[in-house]
């Protein structure tokens, strides 16, 4: 059918309804609300990150994270859906590490952050990752999906692990982003791919949910390629 057509046909629609029922069909567009993590060792730029997503800004002072704290984003998905993130950072410093059971519950996707500046940090990836699948599972047992993010590569990509591939394949990984959150670099991509995910992962899981007035709550190598602006997938 032609789309002139159809779009035609719905303003039709939408013309003869009364204020009343155009504001009912409003309201029933529906909501999706994703609870994605943010995770990693302390100072690797969780909360930049989730600042640069969520609100478009960066500071170079941010203090440490206590607990868990969070963001939210909501995007126009498609004409008939709302997506709305909460993007939770997760206090990265070894005495928060016992609550991290807490502050994962609930979660529909992660992303972990090491920081290039400190190559060091890239060994706790491995640690992040296997307490988050560990603690976190989807309906049926599946595993949330992960990207990983190698962050600060306005700063340094010459530390860049050769292994990160490797380690990606090996677990599974969705995707691996070299990061800015000061230039922003890649934060929209690595996001997105999660909620793609997110997105998916809810239509085929059968994911328990709450309906409320149609809304839907969920229950459950070199500097060349960083100028370059490309991105690095692992799996997919």
């Amino acid at each position: 059918m032609d789309s002139e057509y159809c779009a035609s046909g719905e303003e039709s629609l939408q013309s003869s309804l009364s204020e009343d029922e155009r504001l009912l069909l409003r309201f029933r567009k529906k909501e999706l609300l994703f609870k994605i993590l943010v995770i990693g060792d302390f100072g690797v730029g969780k909360t930049s990150i989730i600042r640069r997503y969520a609100d478009g800004t960066f500071s170079s002072s941010y203090k440490i994270t206590i607990g868990a704290d969070f963001a939210i984003k909501s995007l126009t998905w498609d004409k008939n859906t709302q997506v709305n993130v909460q993007l939770w950072d997760i206090a990265g410093h070894e005495r928060f590490g016992y609550l991290t059971g807490v502050y994962y519950r609930y979660a529909v996707a992660a992303a972990i952050v090491f920081d290039l500046t400190r190559p060091e940090t890239f060994k706790s990836v491995e640690k992040w990752l296997l307490d988050l699948r560990k603690k976190v599972h989807l309906p049926g047992g599946v595993p949330v999906p992960v990207v990983i993010l190698a962050n600060k590569g306005d700063i340094t990509i010459a530390t860049l692990p050769q292994e990160i591939v490797h380690f990606c394949e090996k677990y599974n990984i969705l995707a691996w982003f070299i990061t800015s959150a000061k230039d922003n670099v890649h934060i929209d991509e690595a996001m997105l791919t999660l909620i793609n995910a997110a997105v998916e992962n809810h239509e085929n899981l059968q994911f328990p949910a709450s309906v409320d007035n149609d809304v839907v709550h969920l229950t459950n190598e070199d500097t060349q390629f960083y100028q370059n602006n490309q991105t690095h997938c692992c799996q997919r």
